[in-house]
């Protein structure tokens, strides 16, 4: 009866090893296979319905009613609103009203009548919805005469404008993520985008005029394309034809150092207060937030209207360079003043806008199992993509090169991924040869007793 019982505990412990080497060999295989632990996960539905909620209640609402929306700090949906009614309609629907005395009407009509006035270079102005008011900024090079004027004039329409004087200078700025050069300058590759014939670099309008030469390095040899269409100043973004016409591998992947990259999904507008996060080759990857919209920058060169006004900081040496989060292409470095050490004002051109009146798509990664890279994302959606502020990352991580062996690599050598899988696969692994072991030394005692009793 004893042996029977200790049969029955080792065919029991076996089976429970063999289930362990299956169980943990089937969790290694699932780390390996899934990506990165780099990569983000979406953003949560419910932040998602939050977006499409206030800028759905807006729009239903009408430009009369509302003075725009934004996501609140609790990830709930803001929406400014003229009258008690709109509120309450607000409220029903599951977001936040912000009862304001102007309306996106008188805002915009604000707008246009600083647009009418005499130009100032050094000034912008720009929609600040959660103030319900329109913020006018003069840099170091605006005169005491031009900001009296210019003061007279916001004046005139009335107390929700406001003034202010900032450091530095608006100015356009040049490179960014992966740097191209040409005899207009030194500037970035933003985004690879396709008319589904052939491949181009869209990129900040400034950078060069029609018919401009890019190359890769400064003697001139590595020849990456030219300059087909420009728009600037009004717009700030143009294409930039690659030589042979294809973009190559990795063409859905934008740099941030050290060799590594964002892969892009899509693109789409991003709303008041959304993390954000922009790369340039000189002061690399920085994050901020959106802090206004529909701006426009008098710069030197000629006014640029539609922009995305934040706070991420950058420097000589960074336009052109992409803005994204969550891997969702939104902008285009275009100028700003400040610097990387004291802060300042970034203004970037939409990505949706550039898209649409240049009629290309962007390349974008494949979805989750497909083949990677080529895939050319659908026309730009009207939905914004944020999510709550301090919520967002850059998006999904890769190797600028497209090389996977190291992708691979890091998730075997990360214990978080195949850890708890490969400690099961060793403790099954220990039980079997336990189980064997005790098999064997029972049986050399049966047979030395066996034995011992034979020979006495």
């Amino acid at each position: 009866m004893r042996h029977v019982r200790r049969r029955t505990l080792r065919r029991a412990a076996r089976l429970a090893a063999v289930g362990g080497l299956l169980l943990g060999s089937a969790m290694v295989t699932r780390a390996v296979a899934s990506e990165p632990n780099g990569t983000s996960a979406p953003p949560e539905v419910s932040v998602r319905s939050a977006v499409d909620t206030g800028s759905g209640l807006a729009e239903r609402l009408g430009t009369s009613r509302t003075a725009g929306s934004w996501v609140g700090a609790d990830g709930r949906p803001v929406v400014a609103v003229t009258d008690r009614d709109a509120a309450a309609e607000v409220r029903r629907a599951g977001a936040e009203p912000k009862l304001v005395s102007h309306s996106m009407n008188e805002l915009k009509s604000a707008t246009s009548a600083l647009g009418s006035a005499p130009r100032v270079p050094g000034t912008a102005w720009a929609l600040d919805y959660r103030n319900n008011e329109v913020v006018v900024r003069g840099d170091s090079t605006v005169s005491a005469g031009d900001w009296s004027s210019l003061t007279e004039v916001a004046g005139g329409i009335g107390a929700f404008v406001r003034m202010e004087r900032t450091e530095g200078t608006f100015t356009t700025r040049l490179n960014g993520a992966q740097p191209i050069l040409s005899t207009a300058g030194r500037c970035s590759a933003g985004f690879n985008v396709t008319d589904g014939q052939r491949d181009f670099i869209l990129t900040a309008g400034h950078c060069g005029p029609d018919g401009s030469l890019w190359f890769a390095d400064n003697q001139g040899r590595e020849q990456v394309g030219r300059t087909l269409e420009q728009n600037f100043p009004g717009g700030d973004f143009s294409l930039i034809q690659y030589a042979d016409g294809d973009a190559g591998e990795g063409a859905d992947v934008v740099a941030i150092g050290d060799g590594q990259g964002v892969r892009i999904t899509g693109a789409a507008d991003p709303v008041l207060g959304q993390r954000v996060f922009r790369s340039g080759s000189t002061s690399g990857l920085s994050d901020g937030t959106v802090t206004a919209l529909n701006a426009t920058v008098n710069y030197p060169e000629g006014t640029v209207s539609g922009l995305i006004e934040t706070n991420v900081c950058a420097e000589p040496g960074d336009s052109g360079g992409p803005m994204f989060s969550e891997g969702v292409a939104l902008g285009i470095t275009s100028g700003g003043s400040g610097d990387c050490v004291s802060g300042g004002t970034t203004f970037f051109q939409p990505v949706t806008r550039a898209l649409i009146e240049l009629d290309v798509r962007l390349i974008t990664a494949a979805p989750q199992g497909g083949a990677q890279g080529g895939a050319a994302s659908p026309a730009p959606s009207a939905t914004p993509s944020a999510i709550a502020p301090g919520a967002a990352s850059p998006g999904s991580s890769a190797p600028v090169g497209g090389v996977e062996g190291t992708q691979l690599l890091s998730r075997l050598a990360d214990p978080r991924n195949v850890g708890p899988g490969l400690l099961i696969v060793a403790g099954s692994l220990v039980a079997l040869v336990a189980t064997r072991f005790i098999r064997s030394e029972q049986d050399r005692k049966a047979y030395q007793r066996h034995y011992s009793a034979t020979w006495g």
